[in-house]
């Protein structure tokens, strides 16, 4: 939509189809329906939150940025708001918002928007892209990306973008479209596969764990047993494994190392505050002035409830024992098993669960200054269809605006 609007502002006969039956269907999801729409970060810890592929986003954000963002909106009749760690959304805290005012704003451009239509194929001739095919009628929204269409109606045009998103909430219509049709053209596509996505973990631990929420946990992340990094954030546990804001930022490169077929494991610190003498000393400290006491009624003191009997069974000691018959050994294992409560991650959840997809059209073959393909001319492409995906925070939606703004100004210019 903002690119079919920019056009259209920009005086160009612009015509939007859209596969499903509405535009801006997982606009609607984003955020948990709140709409997570940008993050104030300065542009160089912005650029941060991509990895490798932050570079390529430079000249779309030196031309519409997150303060460009809050003022088209705001232009558009929707208010927003700033929380403390950034994160932008509407002020109405409602996803829908955005995406109806996205809805009307292209209708009063002038663009045209076709609803249920969906592109079989583009059509390229002489390294330039000459217009598309839809798919007849009958065709299912629901059929595999690489099957072929029967013909259907064919719609010429000067310039086309390419905005399909990504493959993740394929029921919004973000079923991988886009690599299908870049990839039909000549474009290479990176191995897509699941981002912000969570994780699933060995055994029953996690689901014995379920609901639990730990708050600013220190976690290192072991590769083939090696540290690789150390984060610090919140995890949930579920019925599968672990979720929450830490695990999600960190899935890119967990489902890559799985992927490449090596050992990940998370050790968690269960008590960053405190270094394992502290540790010690505050154990010691309990057991000179509780010494009567059940093992079990003093975990309370350092661990959730439902934590209690998962970590006396881990560590091989009975909840009923009293602390003045715990061992030394014992107590060494309590202290180390705090320190480093470790869980295997064997597998992610699939696409459908996944927040966006990482992969997609090589940024290398999509000039970075206009969003056109270096391969065939008239050719654009904008948003999660490209190689690139970020952490959560609302970056991934401001790439999706600005990418979204230069691909539709940048074909104007044609």
């Amino acid at each position: 939509m903002m690119a079919a609007g920019i056009a259209a502002e920009s005086s160009a006969k612009t015509l939007l189809l859209e596969k499903m039956h509405q535009p801006g269907e997982k606009l609607r999801l984003t955020g948990r329906g709140r709409c997570n729409l940008t993050n104030t970060a300065p542009l160089l810890d912005f650029i941060e939150h991509f990895g490798s592929g932050g570079q390529f986003l430079r000249q779309a954000f030196s031309r519409f940025f997150s303060s460009d963002l809050k003022s088209f909106l705001k232009n558009l009749g929707v208010r927003t708001v700033t929380e403390p760690d950034g994160r932008v959304f509407p002020a109405s805290g409602d996803a829908r918002d955005v995406a109806e005012a996205l809805v009307q704003w292209v209708t009063k451009c002038g663009v045209v928007l076709r609803n249920d239509s969906r592109v079989a194929r583009l059509i390229v001739e002489g390294k330039r892209v000459v217009g598309v095919q839809l798919s007849s009628k009958s065709s299912s929204v629901k059929r595999r990306i690489n099957e072929h269409f029967p013909a259907g109606e064919i719609l010429r045009a000067d310039a086309i973008v390419v905005a399909c998103g990504g493959a993740s909430y394929p029921s919004t219509g973000s079923s991988g479209d886009g690599y299908r049709l870049a990839e039909s053209v000549g474009h290479s596509i990176v191995p897509i596969r699941p981002a912000l996505v969570s994780v699933e973990t060995a055994g029953d631990i996690a689901p014995r764990l379920q609901g639990v929420s730990l708050r600013e946990m220190k976690v290192r992340v072991l590769l083939d047993e090696k540290k690789q990094a150390e984060v610090t954030g919140a995890l949930l546990f579920t019925h599968f494994g672990l979720s929450g804001p830490m695990i999600l930022s960190w899935s890119r490169a967990l489902v890559d190392s799985l992927r490449s077929g090596r050992s990940v494991i998370l050790s968690i610190d269960l008590v960053p505050e405190l270094d394992e003498h502290q540790l010690d000393e505050r154990i010691l400290l309990r057991f000179r002035e509780n010494s009567r006491k059940r093992f079990g009624s003093l975990l309370g003191e350092l661990l959730p409830k439902k934590m209690i009997p998962v970590c006396a069974d881990l560590i091989g000691v009975p909840l009923d024992k009293s602390w003045h018959q715990i061992t030394s050994a014992e107590r060494k294992r309590l202290r180390l098993w705090l320190k480093d409560f470790r869980l295997k991650v064997i597998g992610y959840r699939p696409f459908t669960e996944a927040m966006i997809t990482a992969g997609g059209v090589n940024t290398k073959e999509v000039d970075p200054r206009t969003m056109e393909s270096r391969l065939v001319k008239g050719l654009y492409f904008a948003g999660e269809v490209l190689d690139i995906d970020a952490d959560t925070g609302g970056y991934n939606l401001q790439t999706a605006f600005s990418t979204g703004w230069l691909a539709g100004k940048s074909a104007v210019s044609l």
